[in-house]
C-alpha cells in the first residue's frame, strides 16, 4: 500500500461532471489499495470572481479580508468532492487548511508554509478514508486564514506530500505534461517524458505556468516524487498506464532523460523594468534601492548596474508588472535620499529564457541564442544567466517571435534522440 497525493487544478474541478470524474479517478486509486490524499483548487474562475467582488467595494481591500474571501473557493471544492466520493461508496472527509492545520506565516495573500500537523490526517487514512484538503490556504500563528498566492494549491499538495512522506505526488492539470514551450505559441512544441528538478525550477521561475515555483522548490528540497499529467484522460485508464504518463520531475539526470543542450523555452509577460538614474556609485547604493523594494514585499528579478560615469551610475531591475506602479511611486519618493536624478520604467517588456542541464557542458549556447534573436531583429535590453539558463529582457511585442526563433534554433521541434 502506497500513500499517494493527487492535486487537481481549477479546470479539473470546473463543473460537477468534472468533479464526478475526479471522484471516480480517486476511487480507482483507492480501490487499488492506496491511501489517498487529494488537494483540489477552487472551481475554475471562482477565485477571480470572489476577488472581483472585493475590488467592486474597494480599490485597495484589506489583505486579511481578501484571504477570508479567497479561501472559500477551495472550501467549496473539497466539500463537493467529498460528496462525490461518498456517492462512489467511499468514506471521505474534507479539511480546510486551518483544520489540518497547515501553519503559515502572516504575509496575507503571499503566505509561506512553515509546518503541517498531519496527525488527524493519518488517523483518517488508517481508518480507510480518503482525505481531501483545501489547497492554497493555511492559518497563521494568530489563527487568521492565509492564502499562499496564485497557484498556491500546487504548493499545498507538494507540502502535504513532503510532510507525510508520500510515495508520489501527481499533479493533474489541463495539460498532459511539461512541454518544450507553450504549444499555443509554438505548435511544434514537444512533451517531455522527464525533466530534472533543476530545469523544472528554472522553467517555473521563468514563466512556465505548468507548476507553481514554490511547489517545485518543496519537491526538490524534500525529494517528493512528482509527476505532471492530464485530468482529461478517461478516468478508467489503467493505473499502470496512468502512473507512467505525463512528465516525470526527476531527482537526477539519468539515461532515460532527453539529453538536449536546451530542454525548453520559458517566457513571462508579467514583467516591468524600473531604472533609477544618476545614483551615486558607492557601496550600499544597491541595498538602499532594493532594500526599500523588498520592505514593500515586492519581488525583484533581473538586476543590472551600468558602468560608472563621473561617480554616478544607473541601476535597472525588473519587478512583477502588477507591482510596477507601486515600485515607481516608492522610489520616486526616495529620490532625495538616494541622490537619484530620475526614476523611469517600462511596463511593456517580457523575459524569454532558454533552460537546459546540457548547458553546463556545452560552450557557445548563449551566443547561439543571441544570434537567433539578432537574425530576427530583436534587441536585447537585459541579460541574466545561471549554470543552466540564459534569460533576456526584450520588448513585449517581440515575445512570440523570439520564442519561435529560439525553439527552432535549438532543434526543440525535433524528436528526442
Amino acid at each position: 500500500m502506497a500513500l499517494i497525493v493527487h492535486k487537481y487544478g481549477g479546470t479539473s474541478m470546473g463543473t460537477t461532471e468534472r468533479i464526478r470524474n475526479v471522484a471516480k479517478r480517486v476511487a480507482k486509486w483507492h480501490h487499488a489499495g492506496h491511501q489517498m490524499v487529494v488537494v483540489p483548487s477552487a472551481m475554475s474562475g471562482e477565485t477571480n470572481r470572489l476577488l472581483a467582488l472585493a475590488k467592486e467595494l474597494s480599490p485597495d481591500p484589506n489583505p486579511r479580508e481578501l484571504d477570508m474571501i479567497a479561501a472559500t473557493g477551495e472550501q467549496v471544492s473539497v466539500g463537493l468532492l467529498a460528496i462525490a466520493l461518498e456517492s462512489e461508496g467511499l468514506q471521505a472527509v474534507s479539511y480546510a487548511g486551518w483544520q489540518v492545520p497547515i501553519q503559515t506565516d502572516s504575509a496575507h495573500t503571499k503566505a509561506r508554509i512553515q509546518r503541517i500537523d498531519d496527525a488527524s490526517v493519518r488517523e483518517d487514512l488508517a481508518a480507510g478514508k480518503v482525505v481531501i484538503i483545501t489547497g492554497f490556504q493555511g492559518v497563521d500563528p494568530d489563527g487568521n486564514i492565509t492564502t499562499l498566492g496564485r497557484g498556491g494549491s500546487d504548493t499545498s499538495a507538494v507540502a502535504v506530500a513532503a510532510a507525510m512522506k508520500a510515495d508520489e505526488c501527481l499533479i493533474f492539470t489541463d495539460v498532459d505534461g511539461v512541454y518544450t514551450t507553450d504549444p499555443r505559441v509554438v505548435p511544434e512544441a514537444r512533451r517531455l517524458h522527464a525533466i530534472s528538478f533543476e530545469e523544472m525550477l528554472e522553467m517555473a521561475s521563468l514563466g512556465s505556468k505548468v507548476l507553481q515555483i514554490r511547489s517545485v522548490e518543496f519537491a526538490g528540497k524534500y525529494r517528493v516524487p512528482l509527476r505532471v499529467l492530464s485530468s482529461f484522460t478517461p478516468w478508467d485508464i489503467p493505473i499502470e498506464e496512468e502512473a507512467s504518463s505525463g512528465t516525470l520531475i526527476s531527482f537526477e539526470e539519468d539515461e532515460k532523460m532527453e539529453q538536449a543542450v536546451v530542454s525548453g523555452i520559458a517566457f513571462n509577460r508579467d514583467e516591468a523594468k524600473v531604472t533609477v538614474m544618476g545614483v551615486p556609485d558607492k557601496p550600499g547604493i544597491a541595498y538602499q534601492i532594493l532594500g526599500a523594494v523588498a520592505d514593500a514585499n515586492i519581488d525583484v528579478d533581473v538586476i543590472i548596474q551600468n558602468v560608472s560615469h563621473d561617480g554616478k551610475t544607473d541601476f535597472s531591475f525588473t519587478v512583477p508588472r502588477n507591482d510596477y506602479a507601486k515600485t515607481i511611486e516608492l522610489l520616486k519618493n526616495k529620490m532625495p535620499a538616494l541622490g537619484a536624478r530620475e526614476v523611469t520604467g517600462d511596463a511593456k517588456i517580457c523575459k524569454v529564457s532558454i533552460v537546459g542541464i546540457g548547458m553546463r557542458s556545452h560552450v557557445g549556447v548563449a551566443s547561439r541564442m543571441f544570434r537567433a534573436l539578432s537574425e530576427e531583429g530583436i534587441n536585447i535590453q537585459m541579460i541574466t544567466t545561471s549554470e543552466i539558463k540564459t534569460s533576456v529582457v526584450i520588448d513585449e511585442k517581440y515575445m512570440e517571435l523570439a520564442v519561435r526563433a529560439l525553439h527552432k534554433a535549438f532543434d526543440l521541434d525535433q524528436p528526442a534522440a
